[in-house]
Formats: C-alpha cells, sequence, structure tokens
C-alpha cells in the first residue's frame, strides 16, 4: 500500500497544479469522484453498501472497461472539499484502506473544474 499511496500522493501534486494552472480556483470547494472497481458485481455492491452505510455518498454502479479492455464493475464515493494537498493526501490513504478492507481496487480520484469567476451556485429544493 505504501507505493500505492505514494503515487497517488504525486498524482495529487500534479492534478492539482494542472487545475490551478488552467485557471481552476484554488480556494473552491470541489467535488471529487474516488474510483472504485472489482471484477465481482457482488463484491462490488456489498463494498458501495458498506460506503454508503459509512455515510458516503456513492453512485450507482455501472459496467464499465477496464484499460486492457477487461470488463468490470465500478461505483463512486462522492466528496466535496478544498484542493488542499493534505485533506487530499489524507482522503487518498482512507480510500486505499477502504478498498483493501471491502475486497475491491481503487483507482483514484477525478474532479471538475471550478470557474474562480462563477457566482455560487443555488441549490433549488424540489418540495412535492
Amino acid at each position: 500500500m505504501d507505493q500505492e499511496l505514494e503515487s497517488l500522493k504525486e498524482f495529487n501534486r500534479e492534478i492539482r497544479q494542472a487545475l490551478i494552472d488552467d485557471g481552476s480556483d484554488p480556494d473552491g470547494l470541489y467535488v471529487i469522484e474516488h474510483h472504485f472497481s472489482a471484477e465481482d458485481f457482488s463484491v462490488l455492491e456489498t463494498a458501495a453498501m458498506a460506503a454508503f452505510k459509512a455515510g458516503f455518498e456513492v453512485t450507482d454502479a455501472e459496467q464499465i472497461e477496464d484499460d486492457e479492455g477487461q470488463s468490470v464493475f465500478s461505483f463512486d464515493l462522492v466528496t466535496e472539499q478544498p484542493l488542499e494537498l493534505q485533506v487530499l493526501d489524507d482522503e487518498c490513504e482512507a480510500m486505499l484502506a477502504n478498498a483493501e478492507k471491502w475486497g475491491i481496487y481503487y483507482d483514484g480520484w477525478g474532479t471538475y473544474f471550478v470557474d474562480p469567476d462563477a457566482a455560487e451556485e443555488q441549490i433549488v429544493h424540489d418540495e412535492e
């Protein structure tokens, strides 16, 4: 796990710097999508349920092809946070530990550009 964590920490620094170099808001809140996968759907489903029960936002599982063209099942665990390296490093370490505990693969994270000039989003809740 140490080598994986060191690789993720390097990735965190590269992606954070690339986002800032592209003009993304260094002080903004970012939606971070942590990617998990497994070959066995039932193992992935159990992991997704464990993540949900632990209080995480979890996306629906889907079937995708990995880098080698193999069919795997995946879900994202979603968090929202500032793009601070220590927070990213700590979160990646926790995600690696969770993946190991759940018996699935952690494939890093992704996020979206945050425009520093955009007005804050207003959240509207539909009441039925």
